[in-house]
């Protein structure tokens, strides 16, 4: 329901935190029922036309197409009938597909035990371990549930050498473990996180916090290096986890890449602040959020009313949600800052590129190619074999590239297929948006799925298992859906 509403990838940043606490709580693999929340999340946006951008797209080549767009419902008889068998088959079937490993719990262990942090520990002066080797530390280690992987001297790892060589003062641990071990391993053999002995951290206001990274976060691609993380923003990445992948490279030096999951070390108010800033996605809410209650159902009452200006034609929906925002910057409920930070700059560059492309493959006959190989694949069946097939074509480009893009490519293809066999377009243009939107088989069809593979633990080859029959049975529902309430 909220997807329907807003971005799915929003709907899932403010649910996702929510079902990792309720899992640690029942004690059991948040893996369970985090591919089947994004899932959801991703039927959901079918539903409305904001729901997800696919939707606006294929309205917009409506538009061109017929000279009338899409309404907001429009896509709701549809959308709405795929939404519900799905949600109801990966909550009833669905999740049993995933590997027995995702699904083992280990109650003992911070918020899922499939993959543990790989994190950087400095020896400070005094400590019991200088003066020894890395393996006579190993029943000292494994009293604290950590395993310690490697050594870093001098800014150089000691690759061979690190079991053997004798540890010294300001020499780096490279240790393997969930964060309460962690924390642990600190303790008894008095070793302190990076930078908090050097003066950039205050031990006295210390806190961890794990916050997973989008692919539209600034953190995406660099390193906590090359980003200055702890000299900019008083704050240290000590561990990262990557589905239980363990690095060559530091931690700090590490290229951050998308489903990461970070545990970041510093004050609270300025992991709240850098949380935002950064574009991260907190892993459990603690509740410092201050609400401003008096203006809650103002903010509600302006959205409900820019969504029924526009379902009843009085205003064009972009404009309606314009103005939204600039009351709720007007009446100080979304501070400015926040409205920029919250625009998807890298769709709107990809978006920018991509429908160039889609033009210049209707100038150039491209669009009427790749048409013509559809209709003469299905050449002597019906027209509803041919959206079946356009239908699986779109889904197979969606699993692999953005969604959006993928409804720019196929928009046109449509409407092109529709012409050659003198129907309706809508229910070609309706397939490629239900299609663009079912990216399920792959962690990089859709922003969600690349969210919830490092807090779910999952791997490249579990999202088909789950994904495929998904898609099957939204295209058994979809067809005869569309020809239903879009007649050809």
């Amino acid at each position: 329901v909220l997807s329907a509403l807003m971005n799915n990838v929003a709907a899932l940043a403010l649910l996702m935190p929510v079902d990792i606490q309720a899992a640690a709580k029942a004690k059991r693999s948040p893996a369970l029922s985090l591919m089947p929340l994004s899932f959801a999340s991703i039927l959901g946006g079918m539903i409305t036309l904001i729901g997800t951008p696919p939707n606006i797209v294929i309205a917009e080549f409506r538009k061109d197409a017929l000279g009338e767009s899409y309404k907001m419902f429009d896509f709701a008889p549809v959308g709405i009938a795929c939404a519900a068998v799905g949600v109801a088959y990966v909550a009833l079937i669905g999740w049993r597909f995933l590997p027995s490993a995702r699904k083992e719990s280990d109650s003992g262990k911070e918020l899922f035990d499939l993959a543990d942090y790989v994190a950087e520990l400095s020896v400070k002066e005094g400590s019991p371990v200088i003066g020894k080797r890395i393996r006579e530390l190993d029943a000292l280690a494994e009293k604290s549930d950590v395993e310690i992987i490697g050594l870093i001297r001098k800014g150089r790892r000691l690759p061979g050498l690190a079991r053997i060589a004798q540890i010294e003062a300001g020499d780096i641990l490279v240790v393997e473990a969930p964060p309460g071990s962690i924390e642990d391993a600190i303790g008894s053999m008095k070793l302190e996180y990076i930078g908090t002995g050097q003066g950039v951290l205050k031990n006295d206001e210390l806190v961890l916090s794990e916050v997973v990274v989008p692919d539209s976060s600034a953190l995406a691609g660099r390193s906590a290096i090359s980003f200055r993380l702890l000299y900019r923003y008083r704050v240290a990445l000590v561990g990262v986890s990557r589905g239980g992948v363990r690095f060559r490279e530091d931690v700090r030096k590490l290229e951050i890449n998308p489903g990461d999951v970070l545990l970041l070390l510093g004050a609270e108010e300025r992991l709240s602040d850098i949380t935002g800033r950064l574009g991260l996605l907190p892993l459990a809410d603690r509740g410092q959020r201050v609400i401003q209650r008096d203006k809650a159902w103002l903010a509600v009452g302006l959205f409900a009313a820019a969504i029924v200006a526009a379902s009843v034609g009085v205003v064009y929906l972009p404009i309606a949600l314009g103005c939204v925002v600039a009351a709720y910057v007007f009446l100080n409920i979304v501070p400015i800052r926040s409205v920029y930070d919250s625009v998807e700059w890298p769709v709107i560059v990809l978006l920018g590129c991509m429908i160039p492309i889609g033009g210049a493959l209707q100038a150039t006959g491209g669009t009427s190619l790749i048409a013509d190989g559809i209709v003469t694949l299905s050449a002597g069946y019906s027209p509803v074999v041919v959206l079946t097939l356009l239908i699986i074509v779109t889904m197979s480009l969606s699993d692999v590239m953005n969604n959006t893009a993928t409804a720019v490519i196929a928009a046109p293809i449509a409407i092109e297929i529709a012409n050659r066999l003198s129907v309706n377009p809508d229910p070609f243009l309706m397939g490629v948006a239900v299609a663009a939107s079912s990216a399920f088989l792959t962690p990089i069809g859709h922003k969600n799925n690349t969210l919830i593979m490092g807090p779910g633990g999952y791997k490249f080859g579990d999202y088909w298992r789950m994904g495929l029959p998904l898609e099957l049975i939204v295209i058994a529902v979809a067809v005869p859906m569309i020809l239903w309430v879009w007649p050809m």
